[in-house]
């Protein structure tokens, strides 16, 4: 019988985390964009609205900007004015801390 390798385990895992959990599943574009704020915020970069808004391989400014505004809506991220009104600096939460968390719980589990 063949085993599923790591890869398939975490998506299996990640796929009954997210049945289970109260956590909202996102679409793929929202993934992308949480996971490009997480990385951003471990380097300790300034993230702005304006450079996600930037990321043209995620898909149109229009279709960018209606992804934070769910993340913000859902509790993901925290839109920060900046002292001169004109751009908005992107947090993540706590809820986004978690969900990395559970990710990473899933990932190691798969790999064991």
């Amino acid at each position: 019988m063949k085993k599923p390798n790591a890869y398939i385990r975490f998506l299996n895992l990640v796929a009954v985390m997210t049945t289970k959990s109260k956590i909202r599943s996102l679409d793929s574009i929202e993934k992308l964009l949480l996971n490009q704020i997480m990385i951003d915020d471990d380097l300790g970069s300034l993230i702005l609205v304006g450079d996600l808004l930037n990321l043209s391989s995620l898909g149109s400014q229009a279709t960018l900007h209606g992804r934070l505004k769910n993340l913000h809506s859902i509790g993901y991220i925290e839109l920060v004015e900046q002292e001169d009104g004109r751009k908005k600096r992107v947090t993540p939460t706590n809820q986004a801390y978690k969900r990395i968390a559970l990710l990473s719980d899933c990932m190691v589990q798969a790999t064991q």
